[in-house]
């Protein structure tokens, strides 16, 4: 029975058997991708700090852009070998009149966690900050520090 009802089908239907699964798949997840933006989610800064992981011989280099802020504003933690960077982003708020244009600035909580590719040594971590750039030195352990082998002729 199930054969007949597909052999009756017009042929041009049979490109996909699974076209109406697919419909119906993707207009699910447009429809739980726009209730858990509009409803569900608290507003986000987006991928907030922006940053630059580098690394030499002894150390990694962690630099995020944080114009605006205060050291004092900043968590930040070293465990291992994750970096986590978490604050408050306060704008000041426009006339109640203001009619945006752009707005792509965004006020809010953020929190960033970075995985390095070896242990730190925590206690040397150190933080600076400059013209709105926060730089993170993260001292590599001594077990993850290449070394050089020397070759023993015999």
């Amino acid at each position: 029975m199930l054969l007949k009802r597909l052999t009756d089908r017009p042929a041009s239907r049979w490109e996909n058997p699974f076209e109406e699964l697919e419909r119906m798949q993707r207009q699910m997840e447009w429809l739980t991708g726009s209730l858990s933006r509009g409803l569900f989610q608290e507003p986000t800064a987006g991928v907030f700090p922006l940053m630059n992981v580098t690394e030499d011989k002894n150390s990694f280099y962690v630099r995020a852009e944080l114009p605006g802020l205060k050291p004092d504003e900043l968590e930040i933690s070293v465990t291992g070998d994750t970096l986590s960077l978490s604050g408050e982003r306060e704008i000041p708020a426009e006339d109640e009149n203001a009619q945006y244009h752009r707005r792509e600035r965004e006020a809010g909580k953020f929190s960033r966690i970075v995985s390095l590719p070896s242990q730190v040594d925590t206690g040397k971590v150190e933080a600076r900050s400059a013209d709105g750039i926060l730089t993170v030195v993260l001292p590599k352990a001594e077990a993850a520090k290449p070394r050089q082998i020397a070759i023993k002729a015999s």
